[in-house]
C-alpha cells in the first residue's frame, strides 16, 4: 500500500461518463447519463440532450431555479434516489465567491457534480517534539463515510454562513469545543478533487485550517456525528493511511498535506516527489484527470 493509492482515490474521473451541466448559460456541474435521463421526465424544469442537461430557461433567477429543482428533488426523494436526505441547502454558483445561481439540497451535490465545499480542522497535541493528532471516528449513521476514520472536526460549507462561522460552529456542535480555543484555529490553505464516488461525483474544495490544542482538552460528540475520538502520534496515523482504508478518502489527504506541511513526510521518503506535487499542482482538477 502506498500514500499515492490514497491520493489517486481522490482522482478517479472519467469525463466521459458524464454530460454538462448548464445553468443559465454556464457549465457549471456534470450528470451521468443515467441521471440525466431521469431528469429528463421533467421536461419543464429540465432540457436534457444527448450532449447536456440545461435548466430552462424559462426560470430566470435564483428563487425560480431552487423551487423548480426542489420539486424536482423532493419527488426522487420520495422514490427513494437520495437515501442521505440532510435539509441543507448548498448553493451552485461558478466559484466560491460568486452569487449563487439557485441553491440545492446537499445530498444531491454530487449527482449534479457541481462544486461543493468544506472546512476540516487539524486539531493536534505536542507532547515533547512529537505531534499527537486528534482522530474522530464517524457515526455509523452518517450517509457518507459511515465509521470512517476522520479530522477531530470536519463539516460540509452550507449556504448563508462564512467559512469561518461554520468552523466555530462545527468545533461547538462535533467536538464540544469551548470557543476562546476554537478561535485559536489558523487557515493553511485548501485541497482540491474531482472524483467519483458511490453518491456521485464529488467536486470539492477544503478549507483547512491547524489548530495546536492544550493537552487537558479532550474532544467531546455531542451532535451524534462522531461516536468517538483518539489521540495518536501522527507517524501512526500516517500509518494507518499508509496501509488501511480505515479514513474516509478526504480526511486522509487532508492529513496528508499536514504531514508534509509539519516535516512528518520528508525528502528521503520515496513517495515524497509525487505527493508534494500531487497536492501542489494539483492532480485533484479536473485538468488533471485520467
Amino acid at each position: 500500500m502506498s500514500l499515492i493509492e490514497r491520493l489517486d482515490a481522490c482522482a478517479r474521473f472519467t469525463p466521459g461518463n458524464y454530460r454538462p451541466l448548464v445553468i443559465s448559460e454556464k457549465m457549471l456541474g456534470r450528470v451521468d447519463h443515467a441521471f440525466a435521463e431521469t431528469l429528463s421526465a421533467f421536461d419543464d424544469v429540465f432540457e436534457v440532450t444527448p450532449d447536456a442537461v440545461a435548466l430552462s430557461g424559462t426560470l430566470a433567477d435564483p428563487a425560480e431555479r431552487t423551487d423548480a429543482v426542489a420539486r424536482v428533488l423532493e419527488k426522487l426523494r420520495d422514490d427513494g434516489l437520495f437515501p442521505g436526505w440532510r435539509g441543507e441547502h448548498y448553493p451552485v454558483s461558478e466559484s466560491f465567491y460568486a452569487a449563487p445561481l439557485l441553491t440545492v439540497e446537499r445530498a444531491t451535490v454530487p449527482r449534479f457534480g457541481t462544486m461543493g465545499y468544506g472546512v476540516h480542522l487539524n486539531g493536534y497535541v505536542m507532547k515533547g517534539e512529537t505531534i499527537h493528532m486528534w482522530v474522530g471516528r464517524r457515526s455509523m449513521k452518517k450517509p457518507t463515510g459511515p465509521g470512517k476514520l476522520d479530522q477531530v472536526v470536519a463539516g460540509g460549507q452550507p449556504v448563508g454562513l462564512s467559512v469561518w462561522d461554520n468552523l466555530m460552529k462545527e468545533c461547538g456542535e462535533e467536538a464540544g469545543m469551548p470557543a476562546d480555543l476554537a478561535r485559536h484555529a489558523h487557515p493553511v490553505g485548501t485541497v482540491s478533487y474531482i472524483t467519483e464516488r458511490d453518491e456521485g461525483l464529488r467536486h470539492d474544495v477544503l478549507f483547512n485550517y491547524d489548530l495546536e490544542l492544550p493537552d487537558s482538552f479532550k474532544p467531546t460528540p455531542t451532535d451524534g456525528e462522531v461516536d468517538e475520538f483518539y489521540l495518536w502520534p501522527i507517524e501512526d496515523v500516517v500509518v494507518r493511511i499508509r496501509d488501511t482504508d480505515d479514513f474516509k478518502f478526504n480526511a486522509a489527504l487532508v492529513i496528508i498535506d499536514f504531514a508534509v506541511r509539519h516535516g512528518v513526510l520528508v525528502p528521503d521518503d520515496p513517495e515524497y516527489i509525487d505527493i508534494t506535487e500531487a497536492i501542489r499542482v494539483g492532480r485533484f482538477s479536473s485538468a488533471k484527470v485520467r
